[in-house]
């Protein structure tokens, strides 16, 4: 069984926040995330006690609500609404999208080294004219480590996402951010770059997350300063995960930002309109389009 949120104080602990101990930095990390998704901010913190996470005081009751619905639908792996909000919704079609990349990915490496040389993101190459490379690029892993990061972290992620936004509507966005993660690797890079990996993706859709509290700024229980706080706990988790000497933190912020861009202009749309079920499938149209065609022209012009 699950270890319930339970309160516990703690010296680190600013006299606004109030904490919430979680048992490993994993469940701090997908707890933040759940919390993130509803727009409200938490910040993982290590004490000489274990994991815990601080909660701004005015939304400690909410919070515990939320995680509280997160430890009991989690149990029975069913992700569904509490008496018609979305309080905690978490999308499986995640899961397909995990399967298509671990799917290219095997394809890739068993084709042999011209398929995934055809793939790869190369600056040199996209400024030639081959811009698929910066779709195609976020298909390929340079191993299985690399591969399951991108896999554990972007299926919970992409899961709240499209939750939040419409499957369809965050898809193309966090495709599209992961995208532009790749081309801020080749504008800001200095020397010739070659990259690839989902990171980009998985980071666009934290920066989604980042705004989904814009959708309850109008809600009468919104607290002042919600997209601020939503955007500050998301900064927190970008750097806890896209912060890595060892990786390509341009495009992961390349990403991120693309998300914060794509949240926003969402968020700007009247009423739900990214979550009517057309548009939604219209967009995921695209984005299965813009996949298929990528790798046809990469195939093409190997």
């Amino acid at each position: 069984m699950a270890a319930q949120p339970t309160a516990e104080p703690s010296p680190l602990i600013h006299a606004p926040d109030l904490a919430i101990r979680a048992r490993s930095e994993r469940q701090a990390m997908d707890w933040s995330v759940a919390l993130l998704s509803q727009g409200i901010e938490s910040t993982p913190l290590h004490a000489s006690e274990g994991w815990q996470l601080l909660i701004p005081r005015d939304l400690y009751p909410h919070a515990l609500t939320i995680l509280e619905i997160y430890q009991r639908e989690n149990r029975r792996w069913v992700w569904r609404p509490s008496h018609g909000s979305p309080a905690l919704l978490f999308h499986w079609g995640a899961l397909g999208w995990g399967v298509l990349i671990l799917f290219i990915d095997t394809w890739s490496r068993i084709g042999g080294p011209a398929i995934r040389e055809a793939g790869l993101m190369s600056s040199g190459a996209v400024l030639r004219g081959e811009w698929w490379r910066l779709f195609t690029a976020i298909t390929l892993h340079a191993d299985l480590a690399h591969l399951m990061g991108n896999l554990t972290t972007g299926i919970l992620l992409l899961g709240f996402a499209m939750a939040r936004w419409s499957a369809g509507t965050a898809l193309l966005a966090a495709w599209c951010a992961g995208a532009m993660g790749n081309l801020a690797g080749l504008l800001l890079h200095p020397q010739s770059h070659h990259g690839l990996g989902a990171s980009g993706m998985v980071m666009g859709a934290l920066g989604l997350l980042a705004t989904a509290s814009w959708q309850e700024r109008r809600a009468p229980h919104a607290a002042p300063g919600l997209l601020a706080r939503g955007v500050f706990g998301a900064v927190l988790l970008f750097i806890l995960f896209g912060v890595n000497p060892s990786s390509d933190v341009i495009a992961h912020l390349g990403g991120f930002v693309g998300g914060l861009v794509f949240g926003t202009l969402f968020g700007l749309l009247p009423g739900r309109a990214g979550h009517h079920a057309p548009a939604s499938l219209v967009a995921g149209a695209i984005a299965a389009g813009s996949l298929i065609w990528s790798w046809a022209l990469a195939l093409l012009h190997r």
